[in-house]
């Protein structure tokens, strides 16, 4: 298990969720951190918070890469150098391929895959001085399926294999890189789902076995922690998600999507026709992120 006492860590999102909560830990713990994000009063009290000879923070979009550039100088003018990157920034959209807004869909495709790329791509080199560590943050939703959900289930399945193409590019230079597999945690991107939603909250419940179940915000940053100490190459959280990356043949059959199903004839229309009374098919905190 290595220290992050003194290690300079690069989170984008670290405003709130799973960023905010691994940046309170990695703080107490003795890292530096710079928190990139787009919602400023969170991010500044966030700062404030955690002691601001401690962190640098930085307004920039993921997908901007002279923005994540010029964050990423900043962090080695301020700090000296990048020891650990953890590319969180992540948003959804909700709705069929047959009705989700295509904006929304293009969105999310943008901030979860390109922003990562632009993430690592401005911070690498710096990484690679110090032999450090890179981790993306995946999904349960690159091992299963959910309807409703087509935009996020992809950006998360390509950043996988981002992490796995990433992994083999800087092994040799003494750099490791890990993926993060999460079920539903109790973050503002569920949360807002779950407000705006019934039927989201509907067809969670319908789900099979452990996928119904949402995990909370503190275990998963225990987890990422955990991970982020021993550079692994893969986190899960819960730990059960991980059998669904051996079995993911399996679910992706009939027999292996029966129950979901049975209810997506119901509940998919009523799915959309929800989103199309918002007028919306991401939330009202990423909308207003936009403007």
């Amino acid at each position: 298990m290595s220290s992050v006492n003194g290690k300079v860590v690069f989170i984008t999102g670290g405003a709130r969720g799973v960023g905010e909560e691994v940046a309170r830990r990695l703080r107490r713990k003795g890292a530096k951190l710079v928190l990139t994000d787009l919602d400023e009063a969170p991010l500044t009290a966030l700062a404030a918070e955690l002691g601001e000879e401690h962190v640098l923070t930085a307004l920039a979009d993921v997908r901007d890469l002279p923005a994540m550039q010029k964050a990423a100088d900043s962090a080695v003018e301020r700090f000296g150098g990048i020891d650990i990157v953890l590319a969180n920034a992540g948003i959804a959209s909700f709705g069929s391929v047959l009705n989700v807004d295509p904006e929304a869909f293009k969105r999310v495709i943008d901030v979860n895959i390109t922003g990562v790329f632009n993430t690592v791509r401005a911070t690498l080199p710096e990484v690679i001085k110090r032999r450090g560590y890179v981790l993306v943050v995946s999904s349960l939703a690159a091992f299963t399926s959910a309807p409703g959900l087509a935009a996020y289930h992809a950006s998360k399945a390509g950043v996988e294999y981002f992490a796995n193409t990433l992994r083999l590019e800087v092994a040799h230079l003494g750099v490791d890189v890990g993926s993060a597999h999460m079920s539903w945690i109790d973050t503002p991107l569920v949360q807002d789902a779950k407000s705006d939603l019934s039927t989201f909250r509907v067809m969670l419940s319908k789900m099979p076995g452990p996928i119904k179940q949402t995990t909370t915000v503190d275990k998963c940053g225990a987890a990422f922690v955990k991970g982020i100490e021993g550079r692994k190459s893969r986190i899960y959280c819960p730990d059960w998600v991980g059998l669904f990356r051996w079995i993911r043949p399996v679910v992706a059959t009939p027999l292996g999507e029966r129950d979901i199903r049975k209810f997506t004839p119901e509940l998919l229309p009523k799915l959309d026709a929800e989103a199309a009374a918002l007028g919306r098919s991401t939330s009202a905190r990423t909308e207003a992120l936009e403007k």
